[in-house]
């Protein structure tokens, strides 16, 4: 399978650099997958898709300020992207500057701090804080937005890259399906009836990487860490009981509950996953999938096509173009149910 089958042509003009006003003001884009029926709707009418008993499963990580900015103690500027932290004040991070610190070097940080090079872990380094991490990046960090949101992060950012359920503090991304949801729709689907459910995946910055091969089975997928606690194992059994769909909000929540069912058992789980799922690999537990616009030959697309279908997918992504919709992060969404029998490439004419 070639990584080059998921190439579509986007124009600049489609990808979404501001969010809206209204978080629930976004578009909605429906894909039956096992009919590859289309439908243009609004955000606010996801709640005529979901029925009571359902089961809507959110990642509740909360994006950290984990870009920094500063110099090496011995000059030269350089910018710090906090990818894991590792304990109160260790984390490891990608560090973009004309030559790269080395160990036992100093760095000082714009907004007052200062850190320590303690050893390089192949592209990332492991650094030490003088003063608690956490506090120190909500101080003086960034929002991480991701590189096609090329512009310098504002203090709405603050609010707006983050989920309203966000509780967990420890990713570089958000996980953006979640973003169109405010209070008031989080109520109105406890009200129809609909359960939900909380994981945990901390995003990495690994998310926006590009895949480097031609082909999509020589790709190792970047780890993250993750926990699916015990009480999600049981939600999704009692709605398994009741006859409900299990649906996950976000890409994110589809590895997290896959990761903890890879023997086709939906197990609690907590630790590192490099889960990689495209057309062809089996999916366990999830029925329906609300999520983002994703990147042309993104893992992401590979995923939601794994899901809905290959020819589905694309036809999908085509004709949101076509209609103009708002892509990426701070984009529109779609609404996918799971195709019982999802075509690849390979077996698409």
């Amino acid at each position: 399978m070639r990584v080059a089958d998921f190439h579509f042509e986007l124009p600049d003009s489609l990808i979404a650099r501001y969010p809206l006003a209204e978080r629930r003001a976004s578009r909605l884009l429906v894909l039956d997958g096992p009919s590859g029926q289309l439908a243009h709707r609004q955000f606010g009418d996801l709640l005529t898709y979901l029925r009571p008993g359902d089961l809507m499963v959110f990642n509740d990580t909360r994006v950290i300020p984990a870009r920094l900015f500063g110099q090496k103690a011995s000059g030269g500027r350089l910018e710090v992207l906090v990818e894991r932290v590792l304990d109160s004040h260790r984390v490891l991070a990608h560090v973009r500057s004309s030559k790269s610190p080395k160990p036992g070097s100093t760095i000082l940080l714009d907004g007052g701090g200062e850190a320590q090079m303690l050893a390089r872990h192949d592209a990332l380094f492991e650094l030490r804080f003088a003063e608690e991490v956490l506090p120190l990046l909500e101080r003086i960090g960034h929002m991480p937005l991701p590189p096609y949101i090329d512009r310098p992060d504002e203090s709405a950012d603050r609010e707006r890259y983050q989920t309203v359920y966000a509780a967990r503090a420890g990713a570089v991304a958000a996980p953006t399906a979640g973003l169109h949801f405010d209070q008031a729709m989080l109520a109105a689907i406890a009200e129809k009836g609909i359960e939900t459910a909380f994981v945990t995946l901390h995003v990495g910055a690994g998310t926006f990487q590009p895949v480097r091969v031609e082909r999509i089975e020589d790709h190792h997928m970047h780890s993250e860490w993750l926990e699916v606690g015990q009480a999600v194992v049981d939600a999704v059994a009692a709605c398994r009981a009741r006859g409900g769909r299990v649906i996950a909000v976000g890409t994110t929540s589809v590895r997290s509950l896959e990761s903890a069912a890879r023997d086709g058992v939906l197990k609690a789980f907590s630790g590192d996953t490099d889960i990689f799922i495209y057309p062809g690999r089996p999916l366990h537990v999830v029925d329906a999938l609300v999520t983002n616009f994703h990147l042309p030959e993104s893992t992401l697309l590979m995923l939601v096509s794994a899901f809905a279908g290959y020819p589905e997918t694309m036809a999908a992504y085509k004709s949101a173009v076509a209609e103009g919709y708002r892509f990426f992060s701070y984009g529109d969404a779609m609404f996918v149910t799971r195709n019982p029998a999802p075509r690849g490439p390979e077996e698409t004419v």
